[in-house]
């Protein structure tokens, strides 16, 4: 998609997996990376993207977005389904530049809204969406469709 002192955002692939599996271990998230990359594939196949930002390693940043269409919009509404950017790698721009590229991605999927949901003890990510444009909208609940052992 583009680079940026050595910084270059791109499409995630299941090559990615590996690196993608520590990063996200590091963020809190542990995932294998072999169903990594089965998700990756997966999210592809249904129409949705994953972005990395990738310098001189393991990623730095991801983000994934998938597009979906409503009865109240014209366009395709993309939503964010995660944003994330290493602790060490925080307020230098990577979190806007993967927000400007899956932007991009979207308008080019014929989208026109882009929609982050944002749980309530998320005040940095709060502030990053209000800082780029964002405006607040509806709370998103949300129920499991299989019923708790």
């Amino acid at each position: 998609m583009g680079q940026r002192y050595g910084l270059e955002i791109r499409a995630a692939t299941g090559a990615d997996a590996a690196g993608l599996a520590e990063f996200l271990a590091a963020a809190g998230r542990p995932i294998e990376p072999h169903r990594l990359a089965e998700r990756l594939e997966a999210l592809r196949q249904a129409g949705g993207s994953a972005l990395i930002a990738v310098a001189w390693g393991p990623p730095s940043g991801l983000v994934t977005f998938h597009r979906h269409h409503t009865l109240d919009a014209d366009l395709a509404v993309a939503r964010i389904d995660g944003l994330l950017v290493s602790p060490d790698e925080r307020r230098r721009g990577i979190g806007r530049l993967l927000l400007k590229a899956a932007s991009q991605a979207a308008r080019i999927a014929g989208c026109g809204t882009l929609h982050m949901e944002i749980a309530p003890d998320q005040a940095e990510l709060r502030a990053f969406c209000a800082a780029t444009g964002f405006t607040p909208g509806a709370a998103i609940y949300e129920r499991p469709l299989r019923k708790r052992s």
